[in-house]
């Protein structure tokens, strides 16, 4: 064997090794190249898919906020057309005390106080309806500010009976609001 046949040989060799190693340099890069594709693609999708939770989850509490938003104006709304009804009852029990039915509240009042508290009661009322309280036999004490109606209480000052116009309407508050909200 020649010097120049195993020059050959071993530039033979060489080639193949070095063919070897570019085959095997473009298979790595290549499955380098497909595993930088799909992680690319997963983070792709994981953001994508991030991206519409925060999306919907942003819009889903934008949507609750209007929606209480709605509410609070609509709950608004309702409590202003309910101090306006309340008003309107007010300005209606004022025209009331002054008709002769009026008379006959403050009548049934009596009847009604001289049922839970005893015969003898005392009256606290308006100074303009002491003169109609006296007619029916009742006595009358010291003057309230109120729309109408009377405080009863009996002889001993140890029971009191509030028939008040504010402290019917208060105590019957949620009924009247109930009346009111199914008419608006």
């Amino acid at each position: 064997m020649s010097i120049e046949t195993f020059i050959q040989e071993i530039e033979t060799r060489k080639r193949k090794e070095i063919d070897g190693l570019e085959k095997d340099l473009q298979e790595s890069k290549s499955r380098l190249q497909a595993e930088m594709n799909n992680t690319l693609k997963e983070i792709q999708e994981r953001f994508s898919t991030e991206a519409k939770v925060k999306s919907e989850r942003e819009q889903a509490r934008i949507i609750e906020a209007s929606k209480l938003q709605a509410k609070k104006i609509m709950f608004d709304a309702i409590n202003s057309n309910m101090q306006s009804a309340f008003t309107v009852i007010q300005q209606e029990i004022e025209t009331y005390t002054k008709s002769p039915q009026y008379k006959k509240s403050l009548e049934t009042m009596v009847n009604n106080a001289k049922k839970k508290l005893g015969q003898n009661i005392i009256v606290h009322c308006r100074e303009e309806d002491k003169s109609i309280l006296k007619e029916l036999g009742v006595t009358t004490s010291k003057s309230v500010k109120t729309l109408g109606g009377i405080i009863a209480e009996n002889k001993e000052g140890t029971r009191e009976l509030d028939l008040t116009f504010e402290e019917l309407l208060r105590t019957n508050e949620d009924q009247v609001k109930s009346f009111l909200s199914e008419k608006m």
